[in-house]
């Protein structure tokens, strides 16, 4: 979610440039089932454009419509739209769309949660009755201070209140710089997650031969320092030597991602991990719990494309603590 209102500051930011207005709309509240759950945002620029989804498409349009009186007026509204007889989802959404026009305390505390990977709230207060209300809106909460979403915000304790806890930005740290690691790096990027790419300096390569990356290290594993590894981080060990691979391993010993993958076999798996704990015997079982080798759920992938799903799904189902099975499987609504 962190990473969805990062591309809408941005967003803002080059609207803001444009002189064009913006409205967000927020899901704040859901009855049945829907393609996504509250908390999801859109962003609508006066031309119509839209940055982000709050459904499968079809509420979208309507939401563009509804903005109309938003950008003319500055006045929030409630949408609610009943998707039960117009959607796949047999559900009830309850919108909230405001002006967005976040002052420079908002960016700047905002620019130091992103940086500093702090976690914050989001709240927004609302009622589930369509109309224009001048007192809905969404602070931003960190710290104890509340920032809103424009300067003429208002939080109304007789309101209904969403409260939403936003986590860091996912980050996934690669060391290795072989294709497999170039298209690891696209489709996490595309997923949204923040990417460090690690390489020595004899593969030769640069930032610009990984899109998406966000971070470039060159780095030998004897000085490799690799900041801000937390629990909202994944790291995958795919340099394709195994020396080097160990050589890493032992540089990221006292690191705490949630996940650590390792390219390659069982077989090989076993060499390096019993090699490894020759050179480290006291080194925690928590440490060990978080290493999967061979990285990836078992989907028949074969070329690195299919790979990179693979290793990406399993990251997902680790972070999500899902046990992965085919939806036509599963008993019940996909989310609770």
């Amino acid at each position: 979610m962190t990473h969805e209102l990062k591309n809408i500051v941005r967003a803002y930011k080059a609207a803001k440039k444009k002189k064009q207005k913006t409205v967000l709309a927020t899901v704040v509240a859901l009855e049945g089932s829907s393609y996504r759950r509250p908390g999801v945002r859109m962003l609508i620029r006066e031309d119509g454009k839209r940055i982000g989804a709050v459904s499968g498409g079809c509420v979208e349009k309507e939401i563009v419509r509804q903005a109309e009186t938003v950008f003319k007026d500055d006045v929030p509204k409630m949408m609610i739209y009943d998707g039960r007889y117009r959607l796949g989802c047999e559900g009830i959404l309850y919108i909230l769309i405001e002006p967005f026009v976040p002052g420079v305390d908002f960016l700047n505390a905002f620019d130091f949660i992103l940086k500093s990977r702090k976690q914050f709230k989001i709240i927004s207060s609302y009622i589930k009755e369509e109309g224009n209300y001048a007192d809905l809106s969404s602070f931003l909460v960190f710290n104890g201070d509340k920032i809103g979403f424009r300067a003429t915000a208002l939080l109304n304790g007789d309101r209904m209140v969403f409260e939403q806890d936003m986590k860091p930005c996912f980050k996934l740290v690669i060391i290795g710089a072989e294709h497999d690691a170039v298209q690891l790096c696209s489709y996490a990027s595309l997923t949204g997650w923040e990417v460090t790419v690690v390489a020595s300096a004899a593969e030769e390569k640069s930032i610009t031969d990984f899109p998406g990356a966000n971070i470039f290290i060159t780095e030998e594993p004897e000085t490799l320092f690799i900041p801000d590894i937390d629990k909202q981080t994944a790291i995958v060990l795919m340099t394709h030597s195994y020396v080097r691979d160990l050589k890493y391993l032992l540089a990221i010993k006292e690191s705490a991602p949630v996940y650590l993958g390792l390219l390659g076999p069982a077989k090989r798996r076993e060499k390096l991990l019993n090699e490894f704990m020759d050179y480290c015997p006291e080194v925690s079982d928590t440490f060990f719990d978080m290493i999967h080798g061979p990285a990836g759920l078992d989907i028949g992938a074969e070329t690195a494309q299919e790979i990179a799903l693979a290793i990406l799904s399993e990251i997902l189902s680790v972070t999500r603590n899902k046990e992965p099975i085919m939806l036509k499987n599963k008993l019940g609504s996909i989310h609770t």
